[in-house]
Parts: structure tokens; sequence; C-alpha cells
């Protein structure tokens, strides 16, 4: 979900606002990449560079950095950039769209469940964890249905199930969290949505926004998306006292947040 100019956001596979871009070569390969330019308030000229599992490649300078500077920047880390976009690339080649049937894989706090839909119309329509494995019970034979026909039985179950399990856990973690932000007076409110590009995000008045979906991470990925929303209750922008703010609170943030990129494609897959 795109948020106005008045929030922040988490971004997931991450959101781009770039207007300039850029483009270099490596080997046989065009690399193509988005320029987003902040204030800064260093001396130095540095340019951050990211890959995002969605394989866009983003170069975010200082407003006074010059189009050749950022290209050599690039071209400097052409290598390590290639390396991510291939690791991606491979990562995306598994993920298939869910069918929702018996065997598919489904993630909760980090652990991968096995799905075995039920068929019982004795029982009343249900989805639990069991050894394993997360059970959905239909009143319907699956089996007599059409692949559409199941998924659209078994999606809401799932989506309503995470939906809950997302309310507790984050107001859990929310509650937790909150004597490290101690520029935050009173429990903030949230709300749960689903988006595809974002982990969360946080307005102007201290709103937070969360994806369910996150919920299928660890807990130590819940608490950086949480504890980098309340940063920004302190500092609305990612300036260097923002992520100062963060490291503050969260000192392994950098590798917190490199496990959820990393199966962000799986966790968001639906």
């Amino acid at each position: 979900m795109s948020q106005s100019s008045t929030s922040s956001a988490v971004a997931a596979s991450t959101k781009a606002s770039a207007k300039e871009h850029g483009v270099f070569s490596y080997g046989n390969d065009i690399i193509r990449y988005d320029v987003v330019r902040k204030a800064s308030r260093s001396k130095t000229q540095k340019v951050l560079i990211k890959v995002h599992p969605d394989q866009r490649v983003v170069a975010t300078a200082p407003k006074e950095a010059s189009e050749q500077a950022i290209h050599e920047a690039m071209l400097k880390r052409a290598r390590w950039i290639w390396q991510n976009l291939q690791s991606f690339a491979e990562q995306k080649d598994y993920v298939l769209p869910k069918r929702y049937i018996s065997g598919e894989s489904q993630f909760y706090l980090g652990r991968r469940y096995v799905l075995k839909v039920i068929s019982d119309p004795e029982q009343v329509m249900s989805v639990k964890l069991s050894r394993g494995k997360l059970n959905v019970v239909l009143r319907q034979d699956s089996s007599a249905m059409t692949e559409q026909q199941r998924a659209s039985k078994v999606k809401p179950l799932i989506d309503n199930w995470y939906q809950q399990k997302a309310k507790a856990i984050f107001q859990e973690r929310l509650n937790e969290l909150l004597p490290k932000a101690t520029w935050v007076t009173g429990i903030p409110s949230f709300r749960i949505m689903a988006m595809k590009k974002q982990w969360g995000s946080c307005s102007t008045k201290g709103n937070l926004m969360l994806n369910p979906h996150l919920v299928k991470a660890p807990k130590e990925c819940i608490d950086y998306v949480i504890l980098h929303e309340l940063c920004h209750i302190a500092e609305h922008n990612h300036s260097e006292r923002f992520w100062r703010l963060l490291t503050q609170v969260m000192p392994n943030w950098k590798a917190v947040k490199a496990k959820l990129d990393g199966m962000a494609e799986q966790y968001l897959n639906e």
C-alpha cells in the first residue's frame, strides 16, 4: 500500500520514489538503478546502495552528489550488485503462487508448517497448528472442488487466522518493546493491513500500520519493524539521527533486516 507524504514506512520489497535513473553493464548484463536524493549532515559524499528482493537497485545519495560520482560508486560495487541480483533471481524461481492444497508450506513466527486441508462435514471450519502442520478444516469435500473453488474456501480462512494471530503477537511485542522507546509517551495505536511492498508505516500522528504477513517472520524481525516505526515517532525521516536511534534500541538491526529481506518473497507469497 502506498502511503501519503505524511507517513514513513519500512519496505518489504521496498518502495521507490526515485526520479533519477542510471544504467551500467556488468559482463553481458545491463543493470538499471534508481537514485534517491537525501539531505546529508555528513561532509562525506557517501552513496548507499541497496539491492531489493524484487531486484530493484536503489542508490541513496546526498543532494549535492554529481551523477558521475554516483555512477562511479555503482561501478565500484558492480560485482556485489550483480551477485545480489542473481541471488534474488534464484530465490524468486522457487517461489510459486499458492494453490492452497495439502503439502504446501505456510510460515508462522519464522517456522515452516505443512498445510493440511481436511474435509469433515461434522466439524466447524477452523485453522489450527498441530505437530508441524497447519490444519484447515472444511465442511465441504475439497477433493470434489476445482483448484479455484478450493482456494476460494481455504485462503480466506488462512488469511483471517493470520490476521488474528498478528493482532495478538504485534500487541504483545509492542508492549514488550515500548520501555526501550523512551521518547514514546503512551501506547501507540496500530492497525493491521495487508501490503505488498511494506512491512509497516508510521503516520505523523504516531499511529502505526503493520502488515499481517509479518507474523510469518521470527519475533526478532517483528521487533525490528516495530522498533523502526517507533523510531519514526521521534524522527520522521531516515536521517542520521534516525539510524543512531534505531542502533541504540537494536544494535543488530542490520543483520535482522537482512534476514527479513531474504525471506520477503516467501512471506509475502499468496
